[in-house]
């Protein structure tokens, strides 16, 4: 698909923006009631800012996620890696397939929070962890906050992975993925609210929105 057709794609994926922040505000107002939850994640992402602001950032971990994060989408997709690199100074690989899903995951799937439910789930499985969930929270916002501070970072440098998708629609595409995360993830972790009440709610916000557009014009 060309750049030009691309930016139309994220225009008209807007309104679909505009409701899932809505909806987000929604779902989160549905979750006031899991303090231990939000104090624990919120704990561990101060922690992860405080160590970001002091301390020399872990630029080789986060190339390495990176990177990763390419390789699984590659998988996924059906295609076949032929080269992995990566250093703190950057990273590349080389695959058989590419879309824009697979060339913008790095920016909107928070590959080690996944790795850290992976393990979570496992030693619950197997040894019951029910009383650990507090430092698993607590891992989660860490690990989160790890995620959008070092893509924040990057992003300050031209990333070939956007400007071959176009700018509009890469920002779109990630906002989409990282609001999808928070509309599935909160549900998950606070057992406040359901993830199909969630997605209704987005489904529900974005129709409000067009129609409201609709009045306007």
């Amino acid at each position: 698909m060309p750049k030009w057709a691309k930016m139309i794609v994220g225009i008209l994926l807007l309104p679909v923006c505009a409701g899932a922040v809505k909806a987000l505000v929604l779902v989160l107002g549905m979750t006031r009631r899991a303090e231990m939850m939000w104090v624990a994640a919120l704990g561990g992402a101060a922690c992860w800012l405080a160590i970001f602001l002091l301390l020399p950032k872990p630029m080789r971990v986060y190339v390495f996620g990176h990177e990763l994060t390419h390789v699984l989408w590659t998988w996924l997709f059906g295609g076949r890696v032929k080269r992995f690199k990566t250093s703190a100074s950057g990273g590349h690989v080389v695959v058989t397939k590419n879309n824009f899903l697979i060339a913008l995951a790095p920016y909107f799937f928070p590959l080690y929070v996944v790795l850290i439910i992976l393990c979570f789930a496992i030693g619950h499985l197997i040894w019951g962890w029910e009383r650990h969930l507090v430092w698993f929270h607590f891992l989660i916002g860490m690990a989160y906050c790890f995620h959008i501070t070092l893509t924040a970072h990057i992003l300050q440098t031209q990333q070939t992975d956007i400007t071959s998708q176009g700018y509009l629609f890469s920002c779109v595409i990630i906002f989409l993925g990282n609001i999808s995360v928070w509309l599935i993830g909160v549900p998950l972790l606070t057992r406040e609210v359901s993830v199909l009440t969630s997605l209704g709610l987005w489904m529900r916000e974005s129709g409000d929105f067009l129609l409201r557009l609709r009045q306007w014009f």
